[in-house]
């Protein structure tokens, strides 16, 4: 039912996600998913739980594979590429999982903080630079997602600018 409802909003995005959209893209009644999840809420709780996992995932990878590049000359460079490209892979779940409330109460226990790790051990366990930095790599991926950059904008370059006055 999760892959179900993930399908469907990554098809066509958060607001085609209602239980009797999730109903019919499954072929069976609204009534049966009640059985499942009390309310759309629930539904939600468990994408924004994968999209975090997922996260966490991508940047684990980043962090287990960097070498110094071109691309990724610095860990923290790494770690923005691979929180870029997990977002744009997926951008409705993306912003779902990220663009109201954390419904924390909901979420499985050591889930954010997981997600969080690799670019706390990046700012040396700097909790307020961490926060910042994923300030910048929100609001830059949320603006991307939602076509704000003027067409032919270099968002690389942008990208390499605000990790690079970050590191200072």
């Amino acid at each position: 039912m999760v892959e179900a409802a993930r399908a469907l909003v990554e098809e066509s995005g958060i607001a085609a996600l209602t239980m009797r959209a999730l109903a019919e893209h499954l072929g069976i009644k609204a009534p049966s998913l009640y059985k499942h999840f009390p309310d759309k809420a629930a539904v939600e709780v468990e994408l924004i739980a994968l999209s975090l996992a997922e996260t966490a995932r991508a940047m684990e990878e980043a962090e287990e594979h960097f070498e110094r590049s071109a691309d990724a000359p610095t860990l923290l460079a790494a770690l923005a590429a691979a929180y870029r490209a997990d977002a744009l892979a997926h951008p409705h779940l993306y912003c779902l999982a990220t663009e109201g409330p954390l419904p924390r109460h909901a979420l499985p226990e050591g889930l954010e903080e997981r997600a969080a790790l690799p670019l706390l051990r990046a700012c040396d366990f700097d909790a307020d630079q961490a926060r910042a930095i994923w300030a910048f790599a929100h609001g830059m991926v949320t603006l991307e997602i939602h076509g704000r950059f003027p067409d032919g904008a270099d968002l690389t370059g942008a990208w390499r600018a605000g990790v690079t006055a970050l590191e200072r």
